[in-house]
Protein backbone atom coordinates (compact mmCIF):
# COMPACT_ATOMS: atom_id res chain seq x y z
CA UNK A 1 0.00 0.00 0.00
CA UNK A 2 0.85 3.73 -1.19
CA UNK A 3 2.48 5.88 1.79
CA UNK A 4 0.02 9.03 1.75
CA UNK A 5 2.02 12.43 0.82
CA UNK A 6 1.48 13.40 5.08
CA UNK A 7 2.71 10.30 5.83
CA UNK A 8 5.87 10.21 3.92
CA UNK A 9 6.83 13.52 5.22
CA UNK A 10 6.14 12.25 8.97
CA UNK A 11 8.62 9.23 7.94
CA UNK A 12 11.35 11.55 6.74
CA UNK A 13 11.02 14.24 9.36
CA UNK A 14 11.43 11.29 11.83
CA UNK A 15 14.80 10.41 10.24
CA UNK A 16 15.38 14.05 9.75
CA UNK A 17 15.60 14.92 13.15
CA UNK A 18 17.54 12.03 14.85
CA UNK A 19 20.43 13.72 13.14
CA UNK A 20 19.42 17.42 13.35
CA UNK A 21 19.40 19.37 16.48
CA UNK A 22 19.51 22.47 17.95
CA UNK A 23 22.24 24.24 20.08
CA UNK A 24 22.55 27.98 21.89
CA UNK A 25 25.57 27.95 19.24
CA UNK A 26 23.80 26.84 16.45
CA UNK A 27 19.96 26.75 16.93
CA UNK A 28 17.46 24.50 14.19
CA UNK A 29 15.41 26.63 11.04
CA UNK A 30 12.85 24.42 11.19
CA UNK A 31 10.37 25.04 7.76
CA UNK A 32 6.95 24.18 7.79
CA UNK A 33 5.31 24.09 4.55
CA UNK A 34 1.60 23.49 3.97
CA UNK A 35 -0.42 24.02 0.65
CA UNK A 36 -0.77 27.74 0.64
CA UNK A 37 1.50 29.21 3.00
CA UNK A 38 5.12 28.29 4.77
CA UNK A 39 6.85 29.34 8.08
CA UNK A 40 10.23 29.48 9.10
CA UNK A 41 11.40 28.93 12.99
CA UNK A 42 14.65 29.30 14.15
CA UNK A 43 14.77 26.89 17.53
CA UNK A 44 16.79 26.21 20.74
CA UNK A 45 15.78 22.40 21.31
CA UNK A 46 17.96 22.42 24.91
CA UNK A 47 15.86 25.43 26.01
CA UNK A 48 12.61 24.33 24.02
CA UNK A 49 12.18 28.06 23.32
CA UNK A 50 11.58 29.19 19.58
CA UNK A 51 14.26 32.28 19.37
CA UNK A 52 13.02 33.96 16.28
CA UNK A 53 9.65 33.10 13.90
CA UNK A 54 8.69 34.22 10.07
CA UNK A 55 5.96 33.23 7.80
CA UNK A 56 4.32 34.47 4.39
CA UNK A 57 1.29 36.28 6.84
CA UNK A 58 4.30 39.03 7.45
CA UNK A 59 4.80 40.11 4.08
CA UNK A 60 2.49 41.98 1.49
CA UNK A 61 2.68 39.08 -1.39
CA UNK A 62 1.11 36.34 -0.02
CA UNK A 63 1.00 33.23 -1.86
CA UNK A 64 2.37 29.29 -2.31
CA UNK A 65 5.46 30.80 -4.29
CA UNK A 66 9.25 29.93 -4.89
CA UNK A 67 9.81 34.31 -4.67
CA UNK A 68 7.02 34.84 -1.55
CA UNK A 69 8.98 31.58 0.12
CA UNK A 70 12.28 33.48 -0.42
CA UNK A 71 11.14 36.89 0.79
CA UNK A 72 10.29 34.52 4.39
CA UNK A 73 13.73 32.77 4.47
CA UNK A 74 15.17 36.27 3.89
CA UNK A 75 13.08 37.61 7.12
CA UNK A 76 13.91 35.34 9.39
CA UNK A 77 17.23 35.68 8.61
CA UNK A 78 16.75 39.59 9.55
CA UNK A 79 15.59 39.08 12.11
CA UNK A 80 18.05 36.15 13.51
CA UNK A 81 21.23 38.35 12.60
CA UNK A 82 19.56 41.03 14.91
CA UNK A 83 19.51 38.92 18.00
CA UNK A 84 23.25 37.99 17.14
CA UNK A 85 22.36 34.31 15.61
CA UNK A 86 24.39 33.72 12.41
CA UNK A 87 25.27 29.94 12.48
CA UNK A 88 22.39 27.55 12.06
CA UNK A 89 21.17 24.18 11.70
CA UNK A 90 18.79 23.65 8.27
CA UNK A 91 15.48 21.18 9.25
CA UNK A 92 14.11 21.07 6.11
CA UNK A 93 11.00 19.52 8.11
CA UNK A 94 10.49 16.21 5.91
CA UNK A 95 9.93 18.18 2.82
CA UNK A 96 12.16 16.92 -0.33
CA UNK A 97 15.28 19.95 -0.89
CA UNK A 98 13.15 21.01 -3.77
CA UNK A 99 11.26 24.05 -5.37
CA UNK A 100 9.96 26.18 -1.93
CA UNK A 101 11.95 24.78 0.63
CA UNK A 102 15.10 25.45 -1.24
CA UNK A 103 13.95 28.86 -2.39
CA UNK A 104 13.66 29.52 1.85
CA UNK A 105 16.88 27.95 2.48
CA UNK A 106 18.66 30.39 -0.90
CA UNK A 107 17.23 33.46 0.46
CA UNK A 108 18.17 33.16 4.16
CA UNK A 109 21.54 32.21 3.11
CA UNK A 110 21.70 35.44 0.70
CA UNK A 111 20.55 37.89 3.87
CA UNK A 112 23.37 36.14 5.92
CA UNK A 113 22.84 32.79 7.73
CA UNK A 114 25.09 30.19 7.94
CA UNK A 115 24.56 26.98 7.16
Amino acid sequence: MKLSRKESVKRRHRRVRKKVNGTPERPRLCVFRSNNHIYAQVIDDVAQHTLVAASDFNLESKGATCQTSAEVGKLVAQKALEKGIAKVVFDRGGNLYHGRIKALADGAREAGLDF
